[in-house]
C-alpha cells in the first residue's frame, strides 16, 4: 500500500472538511450545519451500516453528541424510555410503528432484547419530529 505524505493528507482532509465538519462543534451555527450535513448523509443512505459513509456518519454523530452533552441537558432516560413516552403521548401501539419494524421487532426493542439502530432512530426522528439525540 502506498503511503501519502502529510501535504497530501492535509489537502484531502481540507477538501473533506469543507463538505463535512470534522472538527469540534463550537457554535450554534456549527451545530446547525453539522446536523444538516448529517441529515443529508442519512438521506443518501449512510444510515445503513454497510454504506461506505457509515463511519463518517458515526464520527459526525459523535461530534454532534459531544456538543449536545455540553449544551443541552436532556433528562436521564434511555432511547427506549423516550420511545415509550412518545408512544404513550401519541396513543400508539407497537403495530402503529411499521416504519421501525414488525410488532415483534418493536417488542424486542421495548423489552431491551434489541437495541435501536441508526435506521430505527432516523425513522423515529422523522415520525415524532424530535432530534435523534433523544434516542441515543
Amino acid at each position: 500500500m502506498e503511503t501519502m505524505n502529510i501535504a497530501e493528507i492535509a489537502a484531502h482532509f481540507g477538501a473533506l472538511s469543507r463538505a463535512v465538519p470534522l472538527r469540534p462543534i463550537r457554535t450554534e451555527e456549527d451545530y446547525d450545519h453539522a446536523v444538516s450535513v448529517m441529515n443529508e448523509l442519512l438521506d443518501a443512505g449512510a444510515a445503513d451500516e454497510a454504506h461506505p459513509l457509515a463511519d463518517l456518519v458515526a464520527t459526525l454523530g459523535e461530534l454532534i453528541g459531544d456538543y449536545d452533552d455540553q449544551h443541552y441537558q436532556l433528562p436521564d432516560v434511555t432511547g427506549v424510555d423516550a420511545l415509550r413516552m412518545l408512544m404513550a403521548q401519541h396513543h400508539l401501539t407497537q403495530s402503529d410503528l411499521p416504519e421501525i419494524g414488525t410488532q415483534g421487532v418493536i417488542s424486542e426493542i421495548l423489552r431491551g432484547k434489541r437495541d435501536l439502530n441508526v435506521r430505527h432512530i432516523r425513522a423515529l426522528e422523522t415520525r415524532f419530529h424530535v432530534p435523534a439525540a433523544v434516542f441515543l
